[in-house]
């Protein structure tokens, strides 16, 4: 029997339901800071001079009392920070500097200056600082004095400069700025936003006219490249190229865009262009190594961040275990989101602004209405001051809402991520992150909102009831003692690759000059897309051959196949679209659908259509599907001996089936009923990890047949909800499947797999490090207080065998005797290309195939 975890994406009960991406809104940070209207803390007892109360006097208020102390697990203090000014670069033209300087920037920090020299020198840059460190200006410096110049023309268009943002609201907003602080620059610089809100009417002007274009790499994909003659005069004169908020492009959507960038360079190339690339990103480790993959160009990096920063509290912060009992009779935590209401209201009660962080747009519509609730019980005056920041809202509304959080009149939002990319809000107090939001990228970039001002800020992390959330607040040097984690990409993953190849194509035929551009694999791949009727080869070129547009054969956010429409039965309104590969996991029929804060039933899920039909309605539950899953091991690429066992990397084939799901009571996760579902099953090529144990080894661990099963069962669960801290992923991008006897190995088998076609990079990284990662996760299992297991360690909520069977203290010792014979030192590892490439032979109908997993959470990033 096989035990599967797949996509083990472990949220609130709150947090499991299907959420369709949505548009945000994100205004660009500079140097100076606006003046606060509201001042209301100046009235409150212990603060100094200045009317704020101290970070370490906000936590010992939220801790106080027996109960809460004993949730605080660890205090972290990050003392404050100088700021280190430089002189304006010379070639900076000195009208764009008087329009800085009319904006209220005096002076450039030390790391704009130096990014700014190096893309005035024609080197590609990186700029890797933290939260508000003023990351747009170090572009914006070379890009305006570039358009100036070009500006002077004969034509009026000398030169040009693309921006490239991951939503189409950052790359708005982004346009708004740079049109304010260029207005004395006059109609020199004319920016303008291409993509898929531009009315019609519009476009052609933007590509005639405008010097500096915002978009997304969804529109150059699938808009400007293939339409590139209609762009020449545009790329004709593109001198830099602007990619905002890079570290986002990670996984198998970072692999797309690496290859759209690689045609856009080779556009560039035939029309004489030889543009700079200008990459912004939040801190992360090796951002050059990252910005190279991503681009393919050698590239300067900035990572010395000159700004000032206030003094930060860090406190990590463990709900306490109720009187609930989950699945199997587990013991149950209070839930992150009803601790985070809790210190949301304490904080608005002492007049704190503040910021709580929940993965999920109802959670954050939850957490302000509980909040609400409680302060009308002491002070219904600030009833009013405490709201819910999320997609789904139109524009304007969110800026209403930044507008009051911004002035202090609003004390408190409680925020999906829609406020954690790129949005300067200045003046707070105070965040809350309900729940490890997957990276310490992202947990620092949402800590970073506090404090934005060069005053001192508290973080408060609340820990889910999670086996990753766990081991961090029990171990913080995890958190505050590494590195942040390296986005990982593979843009030499074929199944990423080959589509992109048909795309360039399709834009100018493909030679033998082209192969260095687009990496070692093209000469394997081109004859299969030949076999396959996609390219031919004429003379010493490839062509497209198909009436077609080559750039659908990818959507550069998804993994292939038609999105299955979610469709309101009563009306025939379209309300969305969800990824083929996620639709038997989402939409199926029973499924609770979320959408722009509306909640629905699924009635029907049509496959064949590529339909599902729901109805709006108002559920005490939410849905998780369950599902059984096979693996057989394709290639093995690389074998290491970890005492009698060994530890492996290479190709799988995962055949998985949804098979019912579960309806769990909100808030406390109480599972109310399983339905069964008559879904078809999927297969996925992809890359996995894998360890095996010999039967000397389970006797040395004291494992006997009776508890096998479930002592690798737990170590799966707990390994896959541990990952995450050693691979740039969550938990919905890998899963796992662990067998007592596999037919491949002979042996005890648990494997951990990504699940994107292809592979991500993640089971790799988790190759590289795997030392570090099972004893982490061996870590996580033993110090867990509960007796026989439970979410915090070894249960997981999407669980295909409902959890069963576990065995907590076997895995541990499991685990234990495994890691005795691991090597001291990591192993490396060469990339390899996919074995089973013949595959790719797939694109003809189903690009990149299908994934059999959920690969969306509940996020608000748009596609």
């Amino acid at each position: 029997m096989a035990f599967n975890h797949l996509r083990a994406g472990e949220h609130d009960a709150l947090g499991a339901l299907s959420v369709t991406p949505v548009t945000h809104s994100v205004p660009m940070a500079m140097n100076h800071r606006p003046d606060r209207r509201f001042d209301d803390r100046q009235e409150q007892p212990g603060t100094g001079s200045s009317g704020r109360r101290s970070p370490r006097a906000v936590l010992d208020r939220l801790a106080s009392g027996e109960s809460r102390s004993a949730r605080l697990t660890h205090t972290e203090h990050l003392p404050p920070r100088e700021g280190r000014h430089a002189l304006w670069p010379d070639r900076v033209r000195p009208e764009v500097i008087a329009a800085l300087n009319s904006a209220g920037i005096e002076h450039p920090w030390a790391h704009q200056a130096l990014a700014a020299e190096h893309a005035l020198d024609g080197e590609s840059v990186v700029v890797a600082t933290g939260t508000a460190s003023g990351k747009s200006l170090a572009y914006l410096m070379p890009t305006l004095s570039a358009l100036l110049d070009g500006s002077e023309a004969p034509n009026g268009r000398g030169a040009t400069a693309l921006y490239l943002a991951p939503t189409k609201a950052l790359a708005a907003d982004q346009c708004r700025a740079v049109k304010e602080l260029a207005a004395p620059l006059g109609h020199a610089i004319r920016p303008a936003v291409y993509d898929g809100d531009t009315p019609v009417e519009e476009r052609e002007w933007v590509r005639q006219y405008a010097n500096y274009a915002l978009t997304n790499p969804d529109m150059l994909h699938r808009g400007i490249l293939p339409s590139h003659p209609r762009w020449s005069s545009f790329l004709r004169a593109l001198r830099y190229v602007v990619i905002d908020e890079c570290h986002t492009y990670r996984g198998v959507f970072g692999s797309h865009v690496a290859q759209v960038l690689r045609r856009l360079r080779r556009l560039c190339a035939r029309y004489g262009s030889d543009p700079v690339f200008l990459l912004a990103s939040a801190t992360a480790a090796d951002p050059s190594i990252a910005a190279e993959r991503l681009t393919g160009l050698p590239v300067k990096e900035v990572s010395d961040d000159a700004s000032p920063r206030g003094e930060l509290v860090f406190a990590l912060w463990e709900p306490p275990l109720t009187e609930l009992h989950g699945e199997k009779g587990a013991p149950v935590r209070r839930t992150a989101t009803a601790e985070t209401a809790d210190l949301l209201t304490d904080l608005t009660l002492q007049r704190q602004r503040s910021i709580a962080f929940v993965r999920s747009r109802r959670g954050a519509e939850l957490i302000s209405v509980i909040a609400q609730e409680r302060l009308a019980e002491v002070d219904r005056s600030l009833v009013g001051r405490v709201a819910a920041y999320r997609g789904g809202y139109l524009p304007h509304e969110r800026r209403a809402l930044e507008r009051s959080l911004h002035s202090g009149e609003l004390l408190g939002l409680a925020a999906t991520t829609a406020l954690e990319l790129g949005i300067d809000i200045s003046g707070l107090d105070a965040v809350v992150i309900a729940g490890y939001p997957g990276t310490r990228a992202s947990l620092w970039q949402q800590a970073g909102r506090a404090g934005r001002s060069g005053q001192g800020a508290l973080a408060v992390l609340v820990a889910r009831d999670d086996p990753l959330d766990t081991f961090l607040v029990h171990h913080p040097d995890a958190l505050f003692r590494q590195p942040v984690e390296s986005t990982v990409l593979d843009p030499d993953n074929p199944y990423v690759l080959a589509p992109h190849l048909c795309a360039a194509a399709a834009e100018l035929p493909l030679t033998d000059d082209d192969f260095t551009l687009f990496g070692p694999t093209v000469p394997e791949l081109l004859p299969q897309l030949e076999s396959a009727g996609l390219l031919r080869r004429r003379t010493k070129a490839w062509h497209w051959t198909r009436r077609e547009r080559a750039a659908d054969l990818t959507d550069i956010r998804g993994e292939g196949g038609s999105p299955v429409q979610v469709v309101e039965a009563g009306t025939g309104r379209l309300l969305g679209t969800v990824d083929a590969s996620a639709s038997h996991t989402a939409v199926h029929q029973g499924a609770v659908h979320l959408h722009q804060g509306r909640t629905y039933l699924v009635k029907e899920l049509d496959l064949e259509d590529s339909v599902a039909f729901v109805e709006e309605a108002n559920p005490s539950y939410s849905t998780t599907a369950r599902d059984t899953t096979s693996i057989s091991v394709l290639d093995t690429d690389i074998s290491v001996p970890w005492g009698d066992g060994r530890l492996c990397y290479g190709s799988v084939e995962v055949t998985n089936q949804v098979v019912s799901f579960l309806r769990r009571r909100l808030i406390t996760g109480e599972v109310l009923g399983e339905q069964k579902l008559d879904l078809p099953p999927r297969t996925l090529r992809t890359r996995a990890v894998w360890w095996t144990v010999t039967e000397d080894q389970l006797d040395a661990a004291r494992i006997n047949p009776e508890i096998l099963g479930g002592a690798l069962h737990a170590a799966e669960h707990a390994s896959i909800g541990m990952l995450p801290l050693f691979a740039t992923c969550d938990r919905w991008d890998i899963g796992g499947v662990s067998i007592p006897l596999h037919p491949d190995t002979l042996l005890p088998t648990v494997f951990v797999y990504d699940g994107h076609p292809g592979g991500a990079g993640f089971a790799e990284r988790a190759f590289h490090t795997a030392r570090e990662w099972l004893t982490a996760t061996r870590a996580a299992i033993a110090s867990c207080e509960c007796e026989a297991g439970c979410p915090s360690c070894v249960q997981s909520p999407k669980c295909g065998n409902g959890n069963d069977p576990l065995h907590k203290r076997g895995a541990v010792r499991l685990l234990t005797e495994l890691l005795k014979g691991a090597p001291g030192a990591e192993t490396a590892l060469e990339p390899e290309g996919a074995s089973d490439a013949e595959s790719l032979l797939e694109v003809k109908d189903a690009p990149a195939g299908e994934s059999p997993c959920d690969t969306k959470g509940a996020s608000d990033t748009e596609s």
